[in-house]
């Protein structure tokens, strides 16, 4: 790989051993895909909760954090995925001390660095949206869908380590989503049906990236005529990166960049109610005790917060019902303003505030509180969460909250 003067330095150490370490891992990456340089990044997004990082992630990043203040100062805006728990809530969720003990010590080492704790996966809604041809470094897959897609940014999915090493840095290996060559549409969907509601959207998004399976394949979606709403496409994003590691889609007249084919144009693959309506229905059940009903994985919008305070009306949680709520923390205390928080815990609801379940022990979360059947209306958990023991369902925002206040799936 082609280094320049300051990036040779870093890598004598002349900058120190954190940046030292960083500018090697990103060699290793880079020579692994190819990269012919490194390519400098204007913000970066660090997925580092404690059930992935266990105790030996934790050493690893108090042992950088340790390095004089100069030389550990992350070099460019860096911000936080979700957390792995809310102290306010935690224990209410069956998360021990020990799972706390080992947060504080991550979030002080983070500090150490200089990380900015935004603690959110939509952190392009609340915090620092950004710009078409951007370049960054981003951990979610979510964040990256949404960034270079929506924005028409540009970002590789980066593990917790790289986004470390691009925030000490201020650089990635150029490969990837960072080139034009791997922008270009691969596959071609067209769109006979509009989704009625979010758990649609993901639905849809689910169908998408289940048919690319590949990081490397780029969907354009026809036939959206209006434009989706920010949360629409959050959670069509988010599920399609979940179900097709897919990191980039285009939809015509929406999506900002222009519409180019790598190679012939595909055949198209067409999508209709059949096709969105069996996707809902694999995930089923009735009639069925809840156990927990999860507004989560992407975080709520301020909108959304107050959809499910709306939803609620008052009406009381099951008691052997846990409905739990899950969004930013400048989210958080917005919703504590305009008194949606209230509104929705008096019902006997949690909020927490940066976690996300699927990232917040939610194993040990089930055995503690005796979960199986877990509701929501995120397609990319009812992905996910099943690998942790649950028995999902996937319901709009409107009847995930009539199974919470009635116990049954609605």
């Amino acid at each position: 790989m082609r280094l320049t003067e300051d990036e040779r330095a870093m890598l004598a150490g002349a900058a120190g051993e954190p940046r030292r370490w960083a500018i090697e891992h990103q060699i290793a990456v880079g020579e692994f895909f190819d990269a012919a340089d490194l390519v400098p990044v204007s913000q970066a997004h660090i997925m580092a909760d404690t059930e992935s990082l266990g105790e030996s992630g934790v050493r690893f990043l108090e042992t950088l954090a340790a390095a004089p203040e100069p030389e550990r100062r992350v070099r460019i805006p860096t911000l936080t995925d979700p957390r792995g728990l809310d102290f306010a809530v935690y224990k209410r969720l069956g998360q021990t001390d020990a799972m706390a003990a080992l947060e504080a010590r991550t979030i002080a080492a983070l500090k150490s660095f200089g990380v900015l704790m935004t603690d959110t996966c939509i952190n392009y809604q609340t915090i620092l949206p950004p710009t078409r041809g951007e370049h960054l470094a981003m951990g979610d897959t979510g964040v990256v869908i949404y960034s270079n897609s929506v924005f028409g940014a540009r970002s590789n999915f980066e593990g917790g380590p790289s986004a470390l090493a691009a925030a000490l840095t201020g650089r990635t290996p150029r490969y990837g989503y960072h080139l034009d060559a791997h922008r270009r549409a691969t596959r071609r969907f067209q769109l006979d049906v509009r989704p009625h509601d979010l758990s649609e959207w993901g639905a849809l998004g689910g169908i998408v990236g289940r048919a690319c399976g590949s990081y490397w394949e780029v969907p354009l979606i026809d036939g959206i005529e209006n434009a989706p709403g920010s949360d629409a496409l959050k959670h069509f994003g988010a599920a399609m990166a979940s179900y097709g590691s897919t990191a980039l889609f285009h939809m015509p007249g929406i999506t900002p960049e222009p519409i180019e084919f790598a190679g012939s144009v595909p055949d198209t693959v067409r999508i209709g109610r059949a096709e969105l309506d069996a996707f809902v229905t694999a995930y089923g059940a009735t009639g069925d005790k809840v156990d927990v009903v999860v507004f989560a994985a992407p975080h709520l919008s301020l909108v959304e917060m107050a959809a499910v305070a709306d939803a609620l009306a008052g009406r009381p949680v099951h008691p052997d019902t846990t409905l739990l709520v899950a969004t930013s923390p400048e989210i958080k205390h917005a919703a504590d303003r305009m008194g949606l928080t209230r509104r929705i815990e008096e019902t006997g609801a949690i909020v927490a505030a940066g976690i996300c379940f699927y990232q917040s022990y939610a194993a040990e979360m089930a055995e503690a509180n005796g979960w199986q059947r877990l509701v929501t209306n995120s397609a990319k958990l009812v992905n996910i969460i099943g690998g942790y023991g649950y028995r999902p369902t996937l319901l709009s925002l409107e009847r995930c909250v009539d199974s919470a206040v009635t116990g049954r799936v609605v």
